[in-house]
């Protein structure tokens, strides 16, 4: 029996804390800090994940076996590397990786790197600082639109811009390279801009074996028909269509493959999520982008979808025994609506009552989300305020119980994308 701490506020943690409950093996599930929807299924604790030493004071009080670490700032600042170094925490499983093997995500240099090391199909690219600003210009200068700028580090999901007109781009390295995503833009990778589909793919790792997630596809702009501005995540759908056992054979073979046997090749040990963002370029997979922890609004849909006991692989992949765990996927399909505020992405308000009907039929994932102070009554506290997902024998049915779910929370300028899966149909 573990008590279980999982850190984050979002619908991917309350998706991993509600999943992770259900298991015989879970005697208790913490969330710090959670949200009205952790809150109801689990227990919430107001604990900011970067604060190493709160989070040391709560595992050691709560007599905590697993720590589950959501987003990927904990990760990127070494909390796992924290954890084992310290006598009274080392006992304890922390899934997720240390910082060194974090770097994937958190510089997109050093993910180039490695998979130019190592063969993994991307885009081909240069990185420049500010020291060689001149030569980035000279290198946009001299590439095709669109230009694909990204900054190195982590910048919430909006460090990547993709632009059609020279000057513009040209511009924006500048603004990168002055400040405008803080020490993330310090170094940008400028890309190659491959035109495909993009899907996500996910696996378990104890850096030696794998087991596959079902695949999904999210969708990042705010307007219908993927226009607007990027935001964290209006919702996603979970199987891909395209994404057949031909295209996974590739991926496998071409991508998760070289990718854990990288890892080991270059001693840097892996326990956690892989998060594989990858585009369909004329059936081929190349990597966009790495991530060391699972995605959202992915999450949302792809989790619902997994039949297994999420707590044991988790536990046997901290043991290094994932190689005796299998993975049972439901053949169903899963949608997952994303409601926001008005405004998201830029500015919105906070603390609109919501009204959620009690005959939802389906799965409500809340992300920014709090409760009054008597406990009773669920008010909106972020952009991204709730995810509802459905499932359904195939994704046009999926589609609609959870856009008539979407119909069944209200709260004041509520938003969501009515064209989720409709590029997949």
């Amino acid at each position: 029996m573990l008590n279980i701490l999982v850190l984050g506020s979002g619908g991917r943690e309350h998706t991993l804390a509600w999943k992770l409950a259900q298991s015989p093996l879970a005697k208790k599930v913490y969330v710090a800090p959670g949200n009205a929807g952790t809150g109801f299924d689990c227990t919430n604790v107001e604990i900011n994940p970067n604060d190493f030493k709160e989070v040391k004071r709560f595992v050691l009080e709560a007599d905590i076996q697993l720590v589950l670490v959501g987003p990927e700032d904990p990760l990127a600042r070494g909390i796992v590397d924290f954890f084992e170094a310290d006598p009274l925490l080392k006992h304890v499983f922390v899934f997720g990786p240390k910082q060194q093997a974090a770097q994937l995500e958190s510089s997109k240099d050093f993910a180039k790197e490695f998979m130019m090391r190592h063969d993994v199909p991307t885009a081909a690219y240069q990185s420049f600082t500010v020291e060689t600003r001149a030569e980035a210009e000279d290198f946009i200068r001299s590439s095709k639109a669109p230009y694909v700028l990204k900054a190195d580090g982590l910048a919430a999901g909006k460090g990547v811009l993709i632009l059609d007109d020279q000057e513009e781009a040209i511009d924006a390295l500048n603004e990168m390279f002055s400040g405008k995503f803080g020490a993330a833009g310090n170094t940008v990778v400028i890309e190659e801009f491959l035109s495909g589909i993009e899907l996500s793919v996910f696996v378990i790792t104890d850096g030696k074996d794998y087991l596959l997630l079902p695949e999904a596809k999210d969708y990042k702009r705010i307007g219908e028909g993927d226009t607007g501005l990027n935001t964290g995540g209006m919702g996603s759908v979970s199987p891909v269509p395209f994404a057949d056992e031909a295209f996974m054979k590739k991926v496998r073979a071409r991508v998760i493959n070289p990718t854990v046997e990288g890892l080991s090749k270059d001693g840097i040990p892996y326990l956690g999520f892989i998060f594989f963002g990858l585009i369909n370029v004329a059936g081929d997979p190349y990597v966009i982008e790495y991530n060391v922890r699972m995605g959202d609004p992915e999450t949302e849909s792809v989790i619902p979808r997994v039949q297994s006991d999420l707590t044991e692989i988790i536990y046997k992949s901290c043991l290094g025994k994932l190689s005796e765990c299998r993975i049972e996927i439901s053949d169903q399909s899963a949608a997952s609506v994303m409601l926001v505020s008005g405004g998201y992405p830029e500015a919105y308000e906070k603390g609109m009552k919501m009204e959620i009907s009690s005959d939802l039929n389906g799965l409500a994932f809340h992300a920014g989300t709090k409760y009054d102070e008597e406990g009773k009554s669920v008010y909106t506290s972020g952009g991204r305020v709730i995810a509802l997902t459905a499932l359904g024998n195939d994704l046009p049915s999926a589609l609609k119980s959870a856009y008539e779910m979407a119909e069944k929370v209200q709260f004041q300028k509520k938003y969501y994308r009515s064209d989720l899966g409709k590029d997949l149909l």
